[in-house]
């Protein structure tokens, strides 16, 4: 089984610079495993590692779509596999580095996306087509969210007819959309390292990186998405808080601030994924750096097995 080295973690942990540090030792390519760093002009919101910060080593899977076209865990899954194959085959190791939990589980399990459609009785499907036309595709949406946060995380709140068949298959099943039938088999011999930190010091970092963010442009981005607010890539946290701004709602403070508590909450729920839905070792390296000797040793064990 192909070897794949993956390194998880909330936002602002440290998962770039180990990454790169990593792959420069251990002759890697690395795997961007995040759903918003696809996106071109996207840069500094999505905290995309700078080409000076790359120090040669290849990148891929950032920078591959307009931030008008739609990404899916499947289109995630499809084309990491084959960077993955590529890299494997010029004798390289494939590093996947990335926080969005569903695209990593996907590549590296065998979960069949958007597979086969279960019988659901139409009256549950008026329903929701009928909440929709009442309330609006965004508050349909919201419901999909507060059911099936798995599912709404892939679809975009004005994709109606998504975000009801998602509706109607949870209602009726009991599970998302996004579950397999079967126990998914295991694609890869994958290394999983997790990096987490202390709660209030990530959220420090957080905070700062967000102020950071803002010094480097990141207003101007989220006027970008503003412009274009009906593209999934405007659901990006970092971006959507600075609307009800632009709007002349609320004033920055009041947006940047939504923008530091949706992160730090986003950073909350990707740790409870990882922990819950994948197996890692986990490294605090902020707090521990003499932790990263260890981390290459159990790596090094890893390669030679």
């Amino acid at each position: 089984m192909d070897k794949v080295l993956v390194i998880v973690g909330p936002t602002a942990v440290g998962k770039t610079a180990l990454s790169i540090h990593l792959a420069k030792q251990l002759d890697g390519e690395i795997i961007s495993g995040d759903s918003m760093q696809v996106y071109r002009q996207l840069d500094i919101g999505t905290a995309k590692v700078k080409p000076e910060e790359q120090e040669g080593v290849p990148h891929y899977l950032i920078d591959c779509r307009e931030l008008t076209e739609s990404y899916s865990a499947a289109d995630f899954q499809y084309e990491g596999r084959k960077r993955i194959a590529d890299i494997i085959e010029r004798g390289k190791l494939p590093i996947i580095v990335g926080g969005t939990g569903l695209y990593i589980q996907s590549l590296l399990y065998d979960y069949q996306l958007g597979g086969k459609k279960e019988e659901v009785a139409p009256e549950i499907r008026e329903k929701y087509e009928a909440f929709a036309e009442t309330h609006g595709n965004e508050a349909l949406w919201q419901l999909l969210l507060d059911k099936d946060p798995q599912a709404a995380a892939t679809i975009h709140f004005n994709n109606k007819k998504k975000v009801v068949r998602a509706l109607e298959v949870f209602e009726a099943t009991g599970y998302s959309i996004l579950t397999p039938k079967e126990e998914p088999a295991l694609l890869y011999d994958y290394f999983m390292i997790g990096l987490e930190t202390e709660r209030s010091f990530l959220y420090e970092r957080i905070n700062q990186r967000v102020d950071l963010m803002l010094e480097e442009g990141l207003l101007a981005e989220a006027k970008l998405m503003y412009d274009n607010r009906d593209v999934q890539a405007a659901q990006g946290i970092g971006y959507k808080e600075f609307f009800p701004y632009f709007d002349k709602v609320i004033d920055l403070e009041e947006a940047v601030t939504q923008v530091k508590q949706n992160s730090r909450r986003y950073a909350k729920r990707q740790l409870t994924w990882f922990r819950n839905r994948l197996e890692a070792e986990w490294f605090d390296l902020l707090r521990q750096p003499d932790e990263l000797k260890r981390l290459e040793q159990d790596v090094a064990r890893w390669l030679e097995r």
